[in-house]
């Protein structure tokens, strides 16, 4: 139970960084836009240390299919929608304002999912967040 408070405490912050503009506002690297999950400050590797932390070990994983998590960049394999829409899939074919109503409804649904014991998008696609 401790692990999934800790984890929806995780997905407030995602909430709150969202909800403030955090994607819209200055972007961290002048040379590309800013990427939901990896610059916001629930990224293990924000912080931009010299060696970065493997993927594997963010809290976020869980959420990940099993079949994307050795991707480059897994975070953006989490179905967002019941639809299986993930942020990769916005990238491709949607608008950021799709983009960040579907992360906001899935934040919201996963948090209160988690704080509930509810099963998640994940969890019923055979995924257990950690």
């Amino acid at each position: 139970m401790e692990e999934r408070q800790r984890l929806a405490a995780i997905l407030r912050a995602e909430l709150a960084f969202l909800e403030q503009g955090g994607y819209r506002g200055r972007p961290r690297h002048p040379w590309r836009p800013n990427f939901v999950f990896e610059d916001s400050p629930t990224c293990i590797n924000f912080q931009g240390k010299e060696e970065r932390q493997p993927c594997e070990r963010c809290p976020l994983i869980g959420f990940v299919p099993e079949e994307r998590r050795e991707m480059h960049f897994p975070c953006r394999h989490i179905p967002l929608t019941e639809r299986g829409e993930t942020v990769n899939s916005f990238y491709e074919w949607g608008t950021e304002e799709e983009l960040e109503t579907a992360l906001k409804d899935w934040l919201n649904r996963s948090i209160r999912e988690l704080e509930t014991g509810e099963k998640s998008l994940s969890q019923k696609a055979g995924n257990s967040p950690q």
